[in-house]
């Protein structure tokens, strides 16, 4: 089924293009018009800037000459090398640029058809969840010298990388816009994939030659599978963006990752690197330069002492300019982030080994207002947050009390010079702690609880009021990937605005039976970091249950929309929890309404094992009322390990819980024994361990449940 294309700011590519050929004239854009508004919002143009068409620049313009490559790209004097690696990953795979330049063969110039030319091109970009159509016309910036300012490709004639910055221009809000981003935010706006950035540990990896093997088969892998590869060193504190480094890389650049290697070497480099496999990886450099003077450089000892056969022999080819090789060892020692951007494929019939997405839109927002009622405040959003962009840390963790660490780091970020760009994105630390500020104590105070906007999860008295939603992993444990990403906000740059939100989510463990939204945290599977970043990114596997994941900004009254992305190996489903409670059916109308509320943790179960007989295949059922929950079944399991938690809405408290040992048999099953729990209308939480006394099938048996409950007064106005 074909992807919905929307049109950026109402304007469709193939009615304006008709226009203009029955007008004869060539199209002039005025939503993004040839003029110092569409170029900066804060410095002034350089002397002599002129705005030509291609056919004003050279004879015979081209949108593409000898097809599309690497080589395409020189960034020019804008400091957004950060969309420009992205670009070049793009150019090297064909399915990926020609979704971003649609219909590119009759976009072409045909120069015995010169009436057929209209001067209008459009591209498109993937922004929260929609491919956005970008149409631009082809006025082009030129230096005083008569040279593209901005991006432009090695041969002269050759326009798309030109017309496709300036159309993701548009889309920002002007070109000065594009100046220090995020590699990754590039990366899922030309592909509509998922980044997942990683932090390296230099050190460890260095020292530590089985984890670096490790981490260098999990981006061979992902190359594999056509996963888009970019690379940064971070700078230190006191550092600055674009030093050179004595090796020739630079710091705070984005290098594009085009290859990933296991090499043999040959007898004559045997005798002298000691080794008969090198791992390896291909480096490019969006400012066609080869930065790289170490080993396997071009001018080194290493890639001297082989011909050009036996190079291509070996795989070590070097196709563009710009391109170097880098031994793996060496690009542990010196890059301290790599960022994969997956891609995601919608095809029905699709391998296992790929991933399957589902989404969920969303919004942080206040309460409605009632009327008369005086209009809410929304808390200012003119801070930065930055935190860590390491890689998650799986489900299993437990609560981690009322506050949780935000791990923020500083990167000093720097504008104005050519080239300038910091991959992880500028960001000022929180000047609140964050149950000390006056700001946050007002907000959780006064918080309306239909709000959607209570913050982390160290604002313990207003987190739970962010959206939540639902999925459940059946089965077996299942690794998931999930993606929060908010609504790009670079396009208010002109306006003074710009900045990200600090956002993050937590991930809970709830009950098995739950299908409305949780008052009370209880377990955290999986906990992301903080980061005034699009998107933000957490992986790990999770146990077989249900899992309820809250997206928040870092604090409290911040308001904006947001995409919710969860990807699988296997079908799971997302929907957001509305309801504060359940939605009772037809039937239960009749019934009195609930007026207690009981959670049953069923933790395990020992001593089921008859002696000298072999272990049971054993499974639980916890019956309340008219509803009954089963666990799976463990297979020869004398102790299973059930880990159930259920909850209950009762409307007769008086009437018993009781938990059944079930024998799974080839025929039927018979009963093991039965436990029944009696609880109190009101108590926070109580741990029992009670004695199972053998069904008729099993004379003479004897064992225990480890259960834990707790019940509260059933409130309706939650």
């Amino acid at each position: 089924m074909p992807e919905r294309i929307n049109d950026f700011q109402g304007q469709s590519y193939h009615k304006l293009r008709r226009a203009c050929l029955r007008r004869g004239a060539l199209f002039k854009d005025p939503l993004f018009p040839a003029t110092n508004q569409s170029l900066f919002y804060k410095r002034e143009p350089p002397p002599g800037l002129t705005w030509k068409r291609p056919r004003e620049i050279c004879k015979d313009p081209r949108l593409f000459v000898d097809g599309i490559s690497t080589r395409d790209l020189h960034q020019g004097s804008l400091g957004n090398c950060w969309m420009v690696a992205a670009i070049s990953c793009l150019a090297s795979e064909p399915s990926l640029w020609k979704k971003v330049i649609p219909d590119h063969v009759d976009q072409e110039w045909n120069p015995k058809r010169l009436d057929l030319y209209a001067g209008i091109f459009h591209f498109r970009f993937w922004r929260l969840g929609r491919w956005m159509d970008v149409v631009v016309d082809d006025r082009l910036p030129v230096s005083g010298d008569g040279v593209l300012l901005f991006c432009r490709s090695a041969t002269p004639r050759e326009f798309w990388s030109a017309l496709l910055e300036k159309a993701y221009a548009k889309l920002n809000g002007c070109y000065e816009a594009l100046e220090g981003g995020n590699t990754a935010e590039a990366l899922i706006d030309f592909t509509g994939g998922v980044s997942e950035p990683f932090s390296l540990d230099r050190e460890a990896l260095s020292l530590n030659g089985d984890q670096r093997r490790a981490f260098f088969q999990t981006l061979a892998k992902v190359h594999e599978r056509k996963s888009l590869i970019t690379c940064s060193i971070r700078p230190a504190e006191g550092e600055t963006v674009e030093s050179v480094l004595e090796c020739g890389l630079v710091r705070g650049h984005a290098y594009g990752i085009t290859a990933v290697r296991k090499v043999r070497l040959g007898e004559k480099l045997l005798k002298t690197g000691g080794t008969s496999r090198l791992f390896m990886v291909r480096m490019r450099n969006p400012w066609g330069t080869t930065d790289w003077t170490g080993a396997w450089s071009q001018g080194s000892e290493q890639w001297q002492q082989l011909s050009r056969a036996e190079r291509e022999k070996m795989g070590l080819i070097v196709r563009d300019v710009g391109e170097f090789w880098m031994d793996f060892e060496d690009f542990c020692h010196h890059f301290t982030d790599v960022v994969v951007c997956r891609l995601v494929e919608r095809a029905l019939l699709w391998p296992s080994s790929h991933w399957t997405e589902v989404n969920c839109y969303g919004e942080w927002a206040l309460a409605p207002t009632t009327p008369g009622a005086p209009p809410s405040t929304v808390l200012q959003s003119n801070y930065a947050v930055t935190l860590r962009t390491n890689n998650i840390k799986p489900g299993g963790t437990k609560q981690q009390g009322n506050r949780k660490e935000a791990r923020l780091r500083e990167i000093q970020q720097e504008r104005g010079k050519r080239g300038r760009c910091d991959p992880e994105k500028t960001r000022k630390s929180a000047t609140k702690e964050d149950d000390g500020g006056d700001v946050n104590g007002v907000w959780e105070a006064q918080m309306d609880k239909r709000s959607r906007c209570g913050g982390c999860i160290n604002h313990r008295d207003t987190f739970l009021h962010n959206p939540q939603f639902m999925f459940e992993v059946q089965g077996k444990e299942e690794e998931v990937l999930i993606c929060l990403q908010q609504e790009d906000r670079r396009i208010r740059r002109k306006n003074g605005g710009g900045e990200n939100l600090p956002i993050g989510f937590e991930v809970l463990k709830v009950e098995v039976n739950r299908c409305s939204r949780v008052q009370c945290v209880v377990e955290q599977a999986a906990s992301s970091v903080y980061m005034d970043s699009r998107s933000v990114t957490l992986r790990g596997t999770m146990t077989p249950g249900r899992y309820v994941v809250l997206p928040t900004t870092f604090l409290p009254g911040v308001t904006g929309r947001f995409l919710l992305r969860l990807f699988s190996h296997s079908h799971v489903r997302l929907r957001e929890l509305r309801e504060d409670l359940p939605s009772p059916s037809v039937l239960h109308c009749f019934l009195p309404q609930p007026t207690i509320v009981t959670t049953v943790h069923l933790r395990r179960a020992s001593g089921l094992s008859p002696p000298k007989q072999k272990a049971p295949d054993v499974y639980a059922v916890v019956r309340c009322e008219n509803d009954t929950i089963r666990t799976r079944v463990f297979k020869e399991e004398g102790n299973p390990e059930f880990n159930l938690r259920t909850i209950f809405y009762r409307r007769y408290p008086n009437m018993h819980i009781s938990v059944e040992l079930w024998n799974r048999g080839l025929l039927w099953d018979s009963l093991l024994g039965r436990a029944r729990l009696q609880t109190a209308e009101s108590e926070r939480s109580r741990s029992l361990a009670i004695d199972v006394r053998s069904g008729r099938t099993c004379s003479g048996f004897r064992g225990c449940i480890y259960v834990e409950t707790s019940s509260s007064v059933y409130l309706t106005d939650l």
